[in-house]
């Protein structure tokens, strides 16, 4: 990502909640209430710093 290129990361539950947890700067206390579709592709942009600039959700 540092070198500008696009990732695709691909898993199942809790994994994904972890990581969205860690992208999103989510609180322990919050994460618990996050809903996530299933099949739902999730697209981030970041700025130089890996900061989350954009999110949007795609196929609903």
């Amino acid at each position: 990502m540092l070198a500008g290129k696009n990732v695709i990361i691909a898993a199942h539950g809790n994994s994904l909640r972890a990581l969205t947890k860690y992208i999103e700067n989510i609180s322990d206390e919050d994460i618990i209430n996050l809903e996530m579709a299933t099949g739902e592709p999730v697209v981030y942009d970041f700025d130089e710093k890996l900061n989350v600039t954009s999110k949007e959700k795609l196929g609903k």
